[in-house]
């Protein structure tokens, strides 16, 4: 897991944070002999407003392109959301601790505001490639000065087929601009000190480490934080708030 050093716009914007928090109208779910509260997940108290819509159970992850648990998580994330419940709402949000992160960050929202999604795991695939081939260095796509991360992210985009023009609108939009202010709030809110971080409905945070707590493997860990994912959205959706 990757600890902090100590979403489509309309989207985040659409999400009411200076609203206060939400009224947490139904109870969390009781221990079970697989899952307990503060053992595999936490509360959020108070719960966080969502946008989902009536009868939706909002899913965020919490990432950045460079962090390789968030890399070894995405296979599974993957194949969940291809059979997800209809009534989970899925957003994924960058965290934006530092220069690496929010060069991540403004590249995953530039790929967004091309409608180029499908370079999202792309760009996952090669940075982590990158990272391997550079020892475990993360900084494989962020240069010295941001003109020589921008540069290094044009070529990435170029390679697959984005002009460069077409990736500096985007890029310097007003769109991305907005995206990274609000998943900055959106982070704090939530006070999200590693990746990957899930957030269920506003009301509970989980990840890995805490979803596979037992589990010795990476991919039994992973494995736990779908089936805990499942089980708590789940849980909402039949008693909510």
């Amino acid at each position: 897991m990757r600890t902090r050093y100590s979403s489509a716009a309309t989207f985040l914007l659409g999400l009411s944070l200076a609203a206060g928090a939400a009224a947490q109208t139904a109870p969390p779910p009781p221990a079970t002999a697989q899952w307990k509260s503060g053992v595999n997940y936490t509360v959020i108290s108070p719960a966080q407003p969502t946008n989902a819509p009536a009868g939706k159970v909002q899913v965020i992850e919490f990432f950045y392109l460079a962090c390789p648990f968030c890399h070894a998580l995405e296979p599974h994330m993957l194949a969940w959301r291809k059979t997800k419940p209809a009534y989970v709402q899925f957003v994924r949000v960058p965290v934006m601790w530092a220069p690496l992160q929010v060069a991540d960050a403004r590249l995953y929202y530039t790929l967004e505001a091309l409608g180029r999604d499908d370079l999202v795991e792309t760009a996952f695939n090669t940075i982590h490639q990158l990272e391997v081939s550079a020892g475990g260095n993360e900084n494989v796509m962020v240069g010295a000065t941001p003109a020589q991360t921008f540069r290094l992210q044009e070529a990435f985009a170029e390679q697959h087929g984005v002009s460069a023009a077409a990736f500096a609108n985007a890029y310097n939009s007003f769109d991305v601009h907005t995206e990274l202010q609000q998943a900055g709030q959106l982070g704090q809110t939530y006070q999200v000190m590693n990746t990957p971080t899930i957030i269920i409905d506003g009301r509970y945070k989980t990840g890995p480490s805490m979803a596979g707590r037992g589990d010795t493997s990476l991919t039994g860990m992973n494995n736990r934080t779908i089936a805990l994912i499942n089980f708590l959205t789940k849980w909402d959706h039949d008693h909510p708030r």
